[in-house]
């Protein structure tokens, strides 16, 4: 006997599925039996500013649901902004193939499996696997590099103390060894700025300087410096319309997995400081996808995650929607899942009570459906299944209902490495961020300086000095030459040049002219010091 077929959805059309100011997620199924009806699910692009989160755990399609959201927004004109962390998310570059697999699951939901590929800019903070991306020392601030190098409190004041001398002395920090010159020079200086700033402990600097090292080791030095990656760059449209998607190569920058938080989290800070405030528009102006998210928040100080908070609260008036993806919901403070509108959620596997707890905690998290047993079903859900909850109307949640999520139109996994090096040739920004540039900063004034203070002093008149040396001069013929009668102002007479006995004689009168001044002028003071003395 062959199950009946399920039912479609009369609104939808298979051509077309996004539009209207939606994205089509997939299909879900209500009731069952003869009651049974479909129900297609959308996320809202008004609404889509409000944030997300995508969870579940490895090898349940989590990969496949940001790439169909990331298709969704490009194909509306939004700039995506999402890290690869296993490269399967740059075949969006390439169209997709009619797979068995993929045009029957665009049967299940109902639409025409039509394959599509969109405009891709690759990136990589290590320059191998697309456009290099930086950012300057004084861009990341010490917050951000306290986190980074796992300063104490007492060591993050140290540094605090040498952005405040740069600031005051106009020092550019832009890479590695401009913070680290800084530093040295803040050590030498310890005593005379510890009346300012307070005590600065030499011991601290060097400690500082050490966890520098370790960051140079991990490749941090690529990072930093110039040209500066500009925020423009990644809210780029192409020609038909559609979104760039902007792709972070992850792979490696895993393996330094603070450097990997910090810079998403300086990204998310710089749209935030640099963007205008637009409200609530019809669709967003980015969308930032974060992939991996625990990263940010492990080990996290209060201080820190206060600040993440406060982006995600306020970025969302820049127009710009933060999509968290992870394996648990629990690797997301409840502060920052509060402000999650719209949520995918994968199944879960509950093995261990950390587990158990992640499912009730995520179930929890949902608008309850009377008719689906939220915590069971997470554990229930097939490959390519989700529950979802989306932003509806006035910004409330929909109802959570088990979803079919729908077919990629690009390729599913990576793409090939000659594939990607023919998408970075034709790249638009390519010219901009591929060769670095070291422009004068705090390293070389500092360098300037310290070689100044080395210079000897001015050398002293050759005739003593003062009055009485000019006077010797002239009798002793020690001075410069005068110059000839008629001719060019400091041209020497034609006989300036001196036999060997001339040039001994010369030296032997200076010598005394010296002797002479100096027990003249001996002679001239103790006569005036008597005479007061008197």
């Amino acid at each position: 006997m062959t199950a009946a077929p399920k039912p479609a959805a009369p609104a939808l059309d298979p051509k077309a599925p996004d539009g209207d100011g939606k994205i089509y997620l997939g299909r879900s199924f209500i009731g069952a039996g003869k009651a049974q009806r479909a129900k297609d699910e959308f996320l809202t692009l008004r609404l889509a500013n409000r944030h997300g989160l995508v969870t579940g755990a490895t090898g349940t399609g989590k990969t496949v649901t940001l790439q169909v959201l990331a298709e969704g927004f490009a194909r509306a004109g939004v700039p995506v902004f999402a890290a690869d962390i296993k490269g399967d998310l740059s075949g969006i570059a390439e169209p997709g193939t009619e797979k068995d697999f993929l045009l029957a699951r665009a049967k299940e939901v109902g639409i025409d499996y039509q394959p599509d590929s969109f405009p891709v800019i690759f990136w990589d903070m290590f320059g191998a696997q697309g456009h290099p991306v930086r950012a300057t020392i004084s861009e990341m601030g010490p917050l951000l590099l306290s986190r980074l190098m796992g300063l104490n409190d007492t060591q993050e004041g140290v540094l605090n103390i040498a952005f405040r001398v740069a600031d005051e002395q106009g020092l550019l920090l832009l890479d590695l060894k401009d913070l680290r010159a800084l530093l040295a020079f803040v050590a030498e200086n310890a005593a005379t700025l510890g009346t300012q700033y307070g005590n600065v402990a030499p011991q601290t600097v060097g400690a500082i300087q050490r966890q520098l090292l370790v960051l140079e080791n991990q490749g941090a030095d690529k990072f930093f410096g110039e040209p500066a990656l500009n925020i423009a760059d990644l809210m780029r449209v192409d020609r038909s319309g559609y979104g760039t998607v902007s792709i972070l190569a992850a792979d490696k920058l895993m393996g330094a997995p603070r450097l990997y938080a910090c810079f998403l989290l300086w990204l998310l800070s710089e749209m935030f400081e640099q963007l205008p405030e637009v409200g609530d528009p019809e669709k967003p102006k980015l969308v930032f996808f974060f992939d991996e998210a625990h990263l940010l928040f492990d080990e996290a100080p209060k201080v820190l995650l206060d600040k993440v908070e406060q982006v995600v609260r306020l970025i969302r008036s820049k127009g710009v929607g933060v999509y968290f993806v992870t394996q648990n919901p629990l690797d997301v403070p409840e502060s920052v899942l509060a402000q999650l509108g719209n949520r995918v959620q994968h199944a879960l596997r509950a093995f261990t009570p950390r587990d158990q707890k992640a499912v009730r905690a995520a179930a929890e998290t949902f608008r309850p459906n009377p008719d689906l047993e939220t915590a069971k079903v997470i554990m229930e859900l097939g490959k390519g299944e989700a529950l979802v909850s989306m932003l509806e109307g006035n910004g409330v949640p929909s109802m959570v209902e088990r979803t079919l999520i729908r077919p990629p139109s690009a390729r599913v996994g990576p793409i090939t490495e000659a594939e990607r090096a023919a998408i970075m040739a034709k790249s638009p920004v390519g010219h901009v961020y591929d060769q670095s540039v070291d422009r004068e900063s705090a390293f070389e004034k500092l360098q300037q300086r310290a070689e100044q203070k080395m210079q000897p002093p001015a050398e002293a008149s050759a005739g003593g000095g003062g009055l009485l040396g000019g006077i010797l001069d002239s009798v002793l013929g020690t001075g410069t030459p005068a110059p000839a009668p008629g001719g060019a102002k400091g041209t020497p007479r034609a006989s300036t040049r001196m036999s060997t006995t001339e040039v001994v004689v010369r030296q032997v009168a200076r010598t005394v002219a010296t002797q002479v001044g100096t027990q003249l002028t001996r002679a001239i003071l103790r006569g005036i010091l008597g005479n007061i003395k008197r």
